[in-house]
């Protein structure tokens, strides 16, 4: 009895211990990439363009995509997204991104990658909580610098904007085969249930306390990109 007893305790223990963990995993996470996305607004003319943020339906931040192999590469990340919804920005919904690669590589390296979901059909894909980020979902690399050129397509026929961060800079990414899909672990460390994907994007559900700073951060960095996109047009108008 008292060995049954004892090693019900040690299930516990390690239940929590391992619950804990994850919590605090997750909570790092949606804090870390609430610096990713502050260091895009702050990087100027090497960051992502505003009127492309502004644009964007859903942003989606991994903090810390590792990427490496030798031959064959390989690619895992997990993070938060969040989309707009008619009452502001949604709660987040905790992401993961997988997938491999094939041509010469030899290394590892550890990038911050933002993914901006540019349209409806791009919302959809995100929705269905499981797609890859080639052929189903038509991934680009997304433009960097204080505007984007007139000449990209971005605006019209890219589902998703890529970027990835390295050493300070910010750069268009390409994902070929890469799978982005729910992190249920997070989301009920976070959560404390199983909570679903589009519930969580529709704005169907009450955002986390953990989750305030991401969330004012995302915000912010669209009200400065839009604020700012008006006044180059106003300026753009008054020139004319």
């Amino acid at each position: 009895m008292r060995k049954t007893l004892a090693v019900l305790l040690l299930i516990c223990a390690a239940t929590l211990s391992s619950w804990g963990t994850a919590r605090e995993d997750s909570i790092e996470r949606l804090n870390n990439s609430a610096e990713v996305l502050k260091a895009m607004m702050a990087a100027s003319d090497k960051g992502i363009p505003e009127e492309v943020l502004d644009d964007a339906k859903c942003v989606v931040i991994i903090p810390h995509l590792v990427k490496g192999g030798f031959i064959v590469g390989a690619k895992h990340g997990r993070g938060v997204a969040t989309c707009r919804t008619p009452q502001g920005w949604s709660a987040p919904a905790f992401v993961s991104v997988g997938g491999g690669s094939w041509g010469l590589q030899i290394g590892v390296e550890a990038v911050d990658l933002i993914m901006l979901v540019m349209n409806e059909k791009g919302l959809q894909h995100l929705l269905a909580n499981k797609f890859q980020l080639s052929g189903e979902g038509s991934a680009a690399a997304g433009p960097v610098g204080r505007h984007a050129s007139a000449g990209t397509d971005w605006k019209l026929e890219s589902e998703v904007l890529t970027y990835s961060r390295s050493k300070g800079a910010f750069a268009g990414l390409t994902l070929e085969g890469a799978v982005l899909e729910q992190d249920d672990d997070s989301t009920k460390a976070i959560y404390g249930k199983e909570v679903g994907f589009r519930p969580t994007l529709v704005g169907e559900v009450a955002t986390p306390p953990e989750a305030k700073e991401f969330k004012a951060a995302v915000s912010h960095a669209a009200f400065k990109a839009s604020a700012k996109e008006a006044k180059d047009e106003a300026k753009k108008q008054t020139n004319n």
